[in-house]
Order: C-alpha cells, then sequence, then structure tokens
C-alpha cells in the first residue's frame, strides 16, 4: 500500500511499539486514527504527530469502544486502509502461574488480546471488501508458541490471535485484504519491565529499531502471513 495518504489506526499508540509506529508513519504522509486507554499520554502522541499529519485521537478501551474509536477515523476522513491492532494487555505484574491466575483476569486479558482485534476487524472489513484493498496487522509475540512459565495467560491469548488471524487470512483469500502476524521480539518497553520486574532490559532493542520493519510490512503488497523477530530485519528498506 501506499502509506503517503493513507489512513491507518494504531491501536496501543500512545508508548513503545504503537508510538513509534505512528510517528514513522506520520512522517511518510499518512493521516492516522490512534486509541490508547491514557487519555494524557495519548494526547501528547497526537501533539507530536500532529507536526506531521492529520491526526485523529480517541482515548477509549480497545475492548469496550471499539465503535467509538473505528466512527472517529470514518467521520474524520471517510475510510480507513489500514488497522494495526497493537494495543495488548498483560494481566498482573508480576504474571501469576495459570494455577493462579483468576478467571475474571483471563477473561480480560482474551477480550484486549483477542476479541479486541476481531471487533475492530469486522468493523473496518466491510469497506476494505469493497475497495478490494486493504492490510489488518496483529502485533503477536513469541509467548504464542513457547510455554514461558507465567506468560500463561498472554501466551494463551496470544496464541488465540494468530490462528484467528490464519482462519481470517484464509477467508479473505483473493480479496485483496492482506492479513499480518508481526511478532516484534523482545523489545525495552514498559509492558516488558512489567512482565520481568527488576530485570534489566536495557541491552533489548527499544521499539523504534523495529517500528520501520512495521511500516515496511503495510507498504508491501507481497507480504502475508507471519513474520518473527529475526524475519523483520529483512523487511526493512
Amino acid at each position: 500500500m501506499d502509506i503517503k495518504n493513507s489512513v491507518i489506526l494504531v491501536t496501543g499508540a500512545s508508548s513503545g511499539l504503537g508510538l513509534e509506529t505512528s510517528k514513522l508513519l506520520a512522517q511518510r504522509g499518512a493521516k492516522l486514527v490512534i486509541a490508547a486507554r491514557g487519555a494524557a499520554a495519548l494526547q501528547e502522541a497526537a501533539s507530536t504527530l500532529g507536526e506531521f499529519t492529520d491526526v485523529v485521537a480517541v482515548a477509549a478501551d480497545v475492548s469496550e469502544d471499539a465503535e467509538s474509536i473505528v466512527g472517529a477515523g470514518l467521520t474524520r476522513f471517510g475510510r480507513i486502509d489500514a488497522l494495526v491492532n497493537n494495543a495488548s494487555e498483560l494481566g498482573p505484574s508480576p504474571m501469576p502461574a495459570l494455577e493462579a491466575l483468576e478467571w475474571q483476569t483471563f477473561a480480560r486479558i482474551l477480550r484486549v488480546n483477542v476479541i479486541a482485534p476481531l471487533h475492530l476487524s469486522q468493523l473496518v472489513l466491510p469497506a476494505m471488501r469493497e475497495r478490494g484493498a486493504g492490510v489488518i496487522m496483529n502485533i503477536t509475540s513469541d509467548a504464542a508458541v513457547n510455554a514461558y512459565p507465567g506468560w500463561g495467560g498472554y501466551g494463551a491469548s496470544k496464541a488465540a490471535l494468530e490462528h484467528m488471524s490464519r482462519i481470517l487470512a484464509a477467508e479473505l483469500d483473493d480479496s485483496g485484504v492482506r492479513v499480518l502476524l508481526v511478532d516484534p521480539g523482545d523489545m525495552n518497553t514498559t509492558m516488558h519491565q512489567l512482565a520481568e520486574p527488576g530485570v534489566d532490559l536495557s541491552e533489548l532493542p527499544h521499539p523504534r529499531e523495529v517500528a520501520p520493519a512495521i511500516v515496511s510490512l503495510l507498504e508491501d503488497e507481497r507480504a502475508a502471513g507471519r513474520f518473527r523477530a529475526p524475519e523483520l530485519a529483512h523487511a526493512v528498506r
């Protein structure tokens, strides 16, 4: 897709990978719809991005306000060309073993990490199908495929997101809409700090180092399927 003048919705855009990806997209001329729960941080992000492009910022919970998020974008821009489902719920910090994970907490993790991405996709897909073009990118994790003790709730939700994405891709075959699964790998982010409190993450990549690959995958019409952290370096042009 042509990034310039495209309308791209990024969730979890007030910090980390969502913010760094949004910055690059803005600098490339994309119009942005950004969403996150924290109003203050989101407004700060919108101010920064607004120096480069038109931005709609919606302070909302993706698991509760998907219609409001998409509606705000459609009201301002009339369409959404790409959806980046980046917002994620980790659960408690430090993360408990599965046997101690309260089911209500697990339900919350699933709502944010699985149900919300599907709901948002359902809201933007009809118009994408009609145009015969669009991208849905879901941010996943190696915890979806590896059994890390303590990561059970988060990992299970990402595994569900991955299989849901594969089914969605099969159903959208020949529609012109691409479905991308991106595992950005370990990064030095606030979420990772919460996942492993007290662990030194200074040697891990900053999200700004990963963001160029995210943008390149959105742009590359041939890109589809799952991309793992080691492969992302090859996505940067």
